[in-house]
């Protein structure tokens, strides 16, 4: 129901005053009866208020769908709900018993190979909802992380380097890598390509982690990364560990599954989803400390980033030597 709020484009419907069922119809192209239907559902799950019978009017969910919203959600639910998703979840049981994704079974190709080759434009929604989702936590997350003494930090499969831009206004010392596959980095945010604010203190470098990661740097971050399959995740740790100098941090940013009941109705529902579409998980803090481990690194602790939610962690190793 909210997806198709969002398509339809309802919550840009509606400005600082009420609208009518009427307006609302005519404003996205609907029948008034079964929008009705919609509207009553959305307002009964506090997605939209209806302030007097048949008048709706903006709640703080339905601000965060429109387009224009500073911190926006709506192409995080295009991308949750998209068609493929749907096909996926029909076969967890499948997954189940192969512990493995069901992209390959149904469409011949693994996740990103699909989106690539077969699916633009879901690769596109993709794209903007990793955006929207770094853009929600990215000012609290560079608030947790201490560059003192950091020359250079290095954002590892950092897609479009929100969180890098972040950080390195707040440490003007600092100077930064963003590593990405190489048709990922003409779409970084522009102030960290040529001609960019930052540019003259970053160096964009292509290529894929889980192969090689031909960076040297203090710092490197990987922020909601190793939740694909541990076998890619221990390839990426050993290639950072390879590339750095003895004493390096990896700063892994990321949700635990298991700390906080409230916060397991959503990590939960989000494990299972990287099953499916990438044979991937969420991890326990056990996990994580095991998969430093396995990659060669010292585990050297966690903590929160307060006012995230599901709650981000920085989970921490050191390259020894």
């Amino acid at each position: 129901m909210v997806q198709t709020a969002a398509k339809l484009g309802l919550p840009d419907a509606i400005d600082a005053e009420p609208r009518t069922l009427d307006e609302l119809a005519a404003a996205v192209n609907a029948d008034p009866y079964p929008l009705g239907r919609l509207m009553r559902a959305l307002t009964t799950h506090e997605v939209f208020a209806e302030v007097s019978p048949g008048r709706y009017a903006h709640t703080d969910v339905s601000r965060l769908l429109r387009k224009d919203a500073e911190l926006g959600l709506v192409h995080l639910v295009l991308w949750i709900g998209a068609a493929w998703t749907w096909q996926a979840w029909q076969h967890l049981d499948d997954a189940m018993r192969t512990g493995k994704s069901v992209i390959p079974d149904i469409f011949g190709k693994d996740f990103y190979t699909y989106l690539r080759e077969d699916a633009p434009d879901a690769q596109e929604v993709f794209n903007r909802a990793m955006t929207q989702v770094s853009g929600l936590t990215s000012d609290k997350v560079a608030a947790a992380i201490d560059l003192d003494g950091v020359g250079v930090v290095a954002d590892v499969a950092g897609g479009q380097g929100h969180l890098l831009s972040t950080l390195l206004r707040r440490w003007p010392a600092a100077d930064g890598v963003l590593f990405d596959l190489k048709e990922v980095l003409p779409s970084a945010d522009p102030s960290l390509r040529e001609g960019g604010e930052l540019a003259g203190r970053v160096r964009l470098a292509g290529g894929d982690c889980t192969r090689a990661v031909d960076v040297e740097a203090d710092l490197y971050i990987l922020k909601n990364i190793l939740d694909w399959p541990d076998a890619n995740s221990i390839a990426t740790l050993r290639n950072i560990a390879a590339a750095a100098k003895p004493g390096a941090r990896v700063l892994v940013i990321d949700s635990l599954v298991d700390v906080d009941p409230a916060e397991m109705k959503v990590t939960t529902a989000k494990d299972l989803f990287l099953l499916l579409n990438v044979g991937g998980q969420m991890h326990t803090l056990g996990q994580f400390r095991e998969l430093f481990e396995r990659a060669g690194y010292t585990f050297t602790g966690v903590r929160s980033v307060p006012g995230t939610f599901p709650s981000l962690h920085l989970i921490e190793g050191v390259v020894p030597g």
